[in-house]
């Protein structure tokens, strides 16, 4: 089994790279990908972190796209970490995050909730604060039971707390990772909240920009949603990948490797992605 969605300390995951490796070789995985959000900077660490055995680790990044009403979030694999034009978009992207996050830490305490930046950065475990964190945060505060009534009531898109920030197009995202010779996919394409002929046509507009993959396995599918994502790979000729969108203690019901408890996600994924790459090792 592989896994292709992970997060670690560099987003808002809980575990930093080398942890990630270890744990996927605990687990018998035969390939892992990090994909953390709008950042690169734990990549390194992930392709040269030491295992006693051999895991696949494939450079990733998950792109957040500026799309109404669900959310859409691009992936890129096999990218090249180095790539000036990638790292510089990425940077100005962290610098909105972060006044974004201040912003949301204003809002919650105009509305009476009374935390601090350093109590929520503590849950970060490094310097990239998201909003999983100011979740965790809140519920050892008490103010809420758990990261689902969080986000329901303060900090999902629309509610009390929320604020926008600045989001690439999905041209852009997908642009940004094809010249960083990376693979697009589609993440989680549920999140869009759209009709199955809808999500359709939206694929079908994102492939004559440059998409050439599509999340099918995934935690929250459903049956009916895995097999219709891999029908739609296969009518459109896109790779398939897969993953946990593991975070560790921001979501603890969600395992590294098997989701919920049944996900399987094939080593026969790899080739294919690997085929459409124009990066070669030597710039990872």
């Amino acid at each position: 089994m592989i896994d292709l969605h992970t997060h670690s300390t560099f987003s808002d995951g809980s575990y930093t790279p080398t942890e990630l490796v270890e744990k996927a070789s605990e687990i018998g995985l035969e390939g892992l990908a990090l994909t953390d959000h709008d950042t690169v900077d734990g990549l390194e660490e992930l392709l040269h972190a030491e295992c006693d055995t051999q895991i696949e680790r494939i450079a990733g990044v998950e792109l957040s796209a500026e799309y109404s009403p669900g959310t859409m979030h691009i992936l890129g694999y096999h990218i090249d970490i180095h790539n000036e034009d990638l790292c510089a978009k990425l940077a100005l992207i962290r610098e909105a995050r972060e006044t974004r996050n201040y912003r949301i830490l204003e809002k919650l305490n105009e509305l009476g909730l009374e935390l601090t930046w350093d109590e929520v950065a503590e849950y970060a475990g490094s310097e990239v604060v998201g909003r999983p964190h100011f979740a965790q945060a809140m519920i050892a505060r008490g103010y809420c039971k758990d990261k689902q009534t969080v986000f329901d009531k303060y900090l999902a898109k629309g509610k009390q707390a929320y604020v926008n920030r600045a989001r690439l197009d999905p041209g852009e995202c997908i642009e940004l990772i094809r010249n960083a010779g990376g693979v697009v996919v589609l993440a989680h394409p549920i999140t869009l909240k759209l009709t199955k002929r809808k999500t359709r046509e939206l694929i079908e507009q994102l492939v004559d920009l440059g998409l050439q993959g599509l999340e099918c396995y995934y935690s929250e599918y459903s049956p009916k949603n895995h097999k219709e994502m891999l029908e739609l790979a296969t009518d459109l000729g896109l790779v398939m990948t897969g993953g946990s969108d593991f975070h560790g203690a921001a979501n603890p019901a969600v395992k590294l490797g098997r989701g919920f408890g049944g996900l399987k996600v094939p080593n026969k994924l790899l080739e294919p992605l690997r085929a459409k790459t124009t990066v070669s090792r030597g710039s990872l």
